[in-house]
């Protein structure tokens, strides 16, 4: 998998990973801010949150024509690094603006996704541009997947950081998270509290502070959802430190990409594979690009649900608590090496053909690997309590951290199917993810039935909650979805666009997931208005719907395709 890559994958890959670990700090925490600080519904903050998203992913479009036409990849690049830190440091302190503080929240959300239009799309097109030398051609699909997990390396202790971030600056202030307590202090404030309600909110609020009465309830919500609200910022804030290091990676290592083919050879070669193509075939390609791009329109929609319907479904219907064993899944530094640990103890007890050598050295090193880090498993899980509690945002690393597990596990499936000359073309895997996203929102319908909806709770505070195996069960199926589509999708673009306009290609890729991502408020829209089970049923029609079309146009995608 990581053998015979170009150097410069690794670079490119390592500056994606400090901007992509900043971005997802971000996206963890961010419709939850909203609501807490401002008191959004989830409806208006999903739609300021699919609107910022729309921008992150459609104005990489506009990066490659910059990229393509006047500064080229690096340079464009680097900028988008420059652009996205002065957002996130705005974003991270508002006060800068004086009172007008959500103004410059939104004009740090524009800056950002100007920053990401440059950055994203071009950084891709750089790793592409790599594999058009002969010599790394075949390995173009286990490039990205590599390129795709050190994205997911990053994304997977955002999460992690956010909470972190979180719980150090309530616990100065002296309280902890309880999600309920933003949500009745605005509706207190907006005088549409009942009397019972403000009951049950004056004992949540003992729970943090005793000395707290009815006539101090507005004042303590106050001081909370300003605490609360400033930890969500302090958090934002660390995709600056991130941004920097992003940016010493990639400068320090650019001969290592530059040289792979400099920018006035692959110029050169790109002129000479145009004479080559004839319109009538440039044309094909582009219309298959297209076809793709309306397909996976559908997936991103339903997928980037994890910031939104999924994350009001932790906060509100999943237990806030859970035993130690089961804290193994939100605690990273017990979980990655519990993951070491059982891989370690598979190699040390498969069966080696007869022809490998030092086999038995192999397993002392494996077995040892496996020991070291069941250890320091064990004696994380004993620092664990009885019972845990988490936030909402954690739920968000499942799916990169799957994406890390099975990343390996998907190159080794395919590599082998490769070699027995079965291997599905890049758009066929991209039709059955679509399959595999539908089911994971069958999982959620599923975990839904019999569950208060949003529309029926009122001023309902505690309802049933449901264990947190339901959520990370549905991230565990979409991963596998997400690694049939995406990186799949990525490389195909690579691979078919005309080499004049590979920028502007992979800029359409993003284009259309900026389309997914802003109809990913159809699920923030139905949220308070249909019954939870059937909200889900909305994207198992609409995944299953897509891989149905791109099945429809399979023959002609896999003309271009070879």
């Amino acid at each position: 998998m990581f053998k015979g890559q170009p150097k410069g994958l690794f670079i490119t890959a390592l500056a994606n990973l400090g901007e992509r670990f900043g971005y997802y700090t971000m996206i963890a925490i961010f419709v939850l801010f909203l609501q807490a600080k401002y008191g959004y519904s989830e409806a208006d903050a999903g739609q300021i949150y699919a609107n910022f998203l729309l921008f992150v992913y459609f104005l990489p479009l506009f990066g490659g024509i910059i990229a393509d036409k006047w500064m080229g990849y690096r340079k464009t690049v680097t900028l988008g690094i420059i652009i996205m830190f002065v957002g996130y440091l705005l974003l991270a302190f508002p006060s800068i603006m004086g009172g007008k503080e959500i103004i410059a929240i939104y004009t740090a959300l524009g800056v950002i996704a100007l920053g990401t239009g440059l950055f994203k799309g071009n950084l891709q097109a750089l790793v592409g541009r790599m594999y058009d030398n002969p010599i790394y051609e075949k390995k173009r699909d286990s490039g990205f997947s590599v390129f795709y997990m050190f994205i997911n390396v990053g994304a997977m202790f955002a999460p992690t950081a956010a909470e972190a971030v979180v719980n150090f600056v309530m616990k100065r202030q002296q309280l902890f998270y309880d999600s309920r307590i933003p949500e009745l202090f605005h509706k207190l404030n907006g005088g549409n509290l009942s009397a019972s309600a403000q009951q049950d909110f004056l004992t949540i609020a003992q729970q943090q502070d005793a000395t707290v009465t009815l006539d101090g309830l507005q004042q303590f919500g106050q001081q909370y959802v300003d605490a609360l609200g400033g930890a969500y910022q302090l958090g934002f804030g660390v995709a600056c430190i991130s941004l920097i290091i992003s940016f010493i990676i990639f400068f320090l290592g650019r001969k290592t990409y530059e040289t792979a083919k400099t920018a006035k050879e692959a110029e050169k070669q790109a002129a000479s594979e145009e004479v080559v193509m004839s319109p009538k075939e440039t044309k094909e390609r582009i219309f298959a690009l297209l076809l793709v791009f309306i397909a996976v329109i559908f997936f991103w929609m339903a997928f980037h649900q994890n910031g939104l319907t999924l994350t009001y479904f932790a906060r509100d219907y999943t237990a806030t608590s859970v035993d130690k064993y089961s804290y193994i899944w939100f605690d990273l530094f017990a979980l990655i090496p519990l993951a070491i640990s059982l891989v370690c103890f598979y190699f040390t007890v498969k069966k080696y053909p007869a022809s490998s050598h030092n086999v038995s050295r192999k397993r002392l090193i494996y077995g040892l690997g496996a020991l070291v880090a069941g250890v320091f498993t064990y004696i994380r899980i004993s620092g664990f309590e009885a019972s845990n509690p988490f936030t909402p945002q954690l739920f968000q690393h499942f799916n990169p951290f799957f994406i890390v597990l099975l990343t390996p596990l998907a190159v080794t499936f395919f590599n082998k199917l490769a070699s027995r000359g079965k291997e599905p073309t890049a758009p066929r895997k991209i039709a059955y993810g679509m399959l595999i996203a539908g089911f994971a929102y069958l999982l959620m319908t599923w975990g839904s039935v019999g569950l208060l909806s949003p529309m029926d709770r009122g001023d309902v505070v505690d309802y049933t909650r449901v264990t947190p195996y339901w959520l990370i069960s549905t991230y565990f199926v979409l991963t596998i979805a997400e690694l049939f589509i995406s990186p799949m999708g990525i490389s195909f673009v690579s691979k078919v666009a005309p080499p004049k306009l590979k920028g502007l290609m992979q800029g359409g890729w993003f284009a259309a997931t900026a389309i997914g991502n802003f109809l990913i408020q159809v699920g923030s829209h139905f949220w308070s208005r249909v019954p939870l089970w059937s909200l889900w049923l909305i994207f198992v029609v609409c995944c299953l719907l897509s891989a149905l079309f791109i099945s429809s146009i399979m023959k002609r995608l896999e003309k271009v395709a070879r």
